[in-house]
């Protein structure tokens, strides 16, 4: 086994002319305070690109260097080592086929970890050097909680058939940490936030248990056999939630708050009586992540820019549109954690409040007391607010005060239940607001979808199938497809789904005069026709395109969000010709 000897990287990378000795002495002042090691600080601080780094480091050691999102890991290997080791230092097992074990470490000058990996794996070692970001998503997607989940689902059905437990005593014990069901759920939460699950669906069946996570908008399934957990499950759900135990007819909502490996996961959780029991659905939001900033939406530089001068506008209303699950709520965070300021008030409706903002004042609706979004919205103007926030305009009475509001000195930011931004204005005469108002008031429309990204690790060039071709000739007026098209072949990393991680697609809408003159006469088809003559206009479908054409998404996915819009086009009248990407609606 060979024996690593001690290197001193800082003076290595001053030597070779990589940082410089202030930049060194900065980077060893600022690690004593954080206590992390010399090359993340460098790294964080900017003296040194991390690609470059590591490739300092491989050619230092010589040890090569792995890129991670392109190496072909094997599960069963990787798992030679402990996750718990794994993590410690910072390691992964890349190869065992060899008299020596090949070990991918990002930090390959750790002295301490290669010696303490050498005796945990009792098998000499090579050493690679890795990105420790690509390490850490590598065993989170490697170490999945699955069959653990099914090994706990197992010893839990067990308990339930050998004793007759009093299930709402057994969870409201100090011992209820160490019981089967706690340690299924804490399992359970830990694999969604590994794999940055949405929700977590508990479905009884007939005869099975479904556990359903969805990720990158997609749900992926487990089933198990001991369906009679299912009870002991929602029992202790609805105890988190503080919610009636003994209520199993009605639907229920609450929420409640966990940490998963040093994250707030805020729990919003609903039941349903079904068939076989209840059903379970819970939306984790991780607030420990913070609200993102507007430029980490992902939206085209140009519309951004005109974005941002519309809500920094002193008045006027901005609409968010798109359908459930399209990333709404994330941009009107984000645009009211840039508007936050001390000189700026703040009042925000919603149903319910998913993010806490300081200074902010946020209420959460209560239609059993009558606190709606209509009354709260009434009293909230009271409070001389500068900016108001609409979690949705949902009726008639809270969209002509949210206009009005729009109009007498206020900056309204609100969402609305649409497919895309040229639909939305007249939804809102169909909700009962008058033509006129809503010309006056709203300014801009932004309508929005997520797509899936293309898996970095196993995308390869994609030729269209006729199918497709036929579409993007009918759609682009190319008779050849764009160049750059990529698909995901599947791999661990995506679980053999081909696509990892999503990205917005936006268009945004500014009303001008043609389209408020066709408002005020109450014309849907003069309306959409404007749209579509407006400068600066691109629909939804394009901006897919775009990312499809430099290898981000694929045209299967451009094709979901052309179909999605086609399909509410039919709702205006003279709905653009199918499959024309520069009329709106109808891409």
């Amino acid at each position: 086994m060979a024996t690593r000897k001690k290197i001193r990287i800082g003076d290595l990378l001053v030597q070779n002319k990589v940082i410089s000795e202030a930049q060194l002495g900065a980077a060893l002042a600022e690690q004593k305070k954080s206590g992390r090691k010399l090359g993340r600080t460098l790294v964080d601080l900017g003296y040194v690109e991390e690609e470059r780094l590591l490739r300092f480091l491989s050619q230092q050691l010589d040890i090569p260097y792995v890129d991670l999102r392109h190496y072909k890991v094997r599960p069963e290997t990787v798992r030679l080592l402990a996750e718990t080791y794994a993590r410690r230092y910072r390691a992964i097992v890349l190869d065992d086929s060899g008299p020596e074990i090949l070990v991918g470490m990002a930090d390959p000058t750790d002295i301490f970890g290669y010696d303490e990996l050498s005796r945990i794996l009792k098998r000499p070692l090579r050493q690679a050097v890795v990105r420790e970001a690509d390490l850490l998503r590598t065993v989170d997607v490697v170490y999945r909680r699955t069959e653990e989940i099914v090994s706990i689902a197992e010893e839990l059905n067990e308990d339930l058939t050998q004793h007759d437990y009093d299930l709402a005593q057994i969870m409201q014990t100090d011992e209820a940490a160490d019981a089967p069901v706690a340690r299924l759920l804490k399992t359970l939460f830990e694999d969604a936030v590994q794999v940055n699950a949405s929700d977590i669906h508990i479905e009884p069946d007939e005869n099975v248990l479904r556990i359903r996570q969805r990720v990158d908008g997609v749900l992926q399934e487990q089933v198990m056999k001991e369906k009679r957990i299912a009870a002991a499950l929602v029992l202790r759900l609805k105890l988190l939630a503080a919610l009636d135990i003994s209520e199993k007819r009605l639907p229920q909502d609450g929420r409640f708050n966990i940490k998963v490996k040093g994250r707030s996961i805020d729990v919003r959780l609903s039941t349903m009586p079904v068939q076989y029991g209840e059903s379970v659905v819970m939306r984790l939001l991780d607030q420990s992540g913070g609200i993102l900033d507007l430029g980490q939406l992902g939206m085209p530089a140009p519309l951004l820019a005109r974005f941002r001068g519309h809500i920094h506008s002193p008045h006027g209303m901005v609409l968010v549109t798109g359908p459930t699950g399209s990333g709404k709520t994330t941009t009107l965070y984000a645009a009211l954690s840039e508007l936050n300021a001390p000189e700026k008030k703040i009042i925000t409706v919603e149903d319910p409040v998913e993010y806490r903002l300081p200074r902010i004042n946020q209420v959460q609706v209560n239609p059993k007391i009558d606190l709606t979004f209509a009354s709260v919205l009434r009293a909230g103007l009271r409070q001389d607010p500068d900016i108001v926030m609409v979690g949705e305009m949902r009726d008639r009475e809270t969209a002509q005060i949210g206009l009005r509001a729009a109009m007498t000195g206020h900056l309204v930011l609100s969402t609305l239940h649409t497919n895309d931004s040229v639909t939305t204005a007249s939804r809102l005469v169909d909700m009962g607001a008058e033509g006129y108002l809503v010309a006056a008031a709203l300014h801009a429309i932004v309508a929005q979808r997520l797509v899936r990204r293309v898996c970095e690790s196993c995308r390869e060039p994609y030729t269209p199938t006729p199918q497709e071709r036929a579409w993007l000739a009918a759609t682009t007026g190319a008779s050849a497809p764009p160049a750059g098209l990529q698909r995901g072949a599947g791999c661990h990393h995506c679980n053999d789904t081909g696509y990892r991680g999503r990205i917005g697609v936006y268009e945004l809408l500014e009303l001008d005069q043609p389209m408020a003159d066709a408002l005020r006469r109450n014309d849907a088809a003069a309306f959409a026709r404007a749209a579509a003559a407006s400068s600066g206009f691109r629909p939804l479908a394009r901006c897919a395109l775009d990312y499809a054409e430099q290898g981000l998404t694929t045209i299967e996915e451009v094709m979901r969000v052309a179909g999605e819009q086609a399909g509410d086009s039919g709702r205006g009248a003279d709905p653009a010709p199918a499959g024309t990407l520069e009329a709106p609606g109808a891409s």
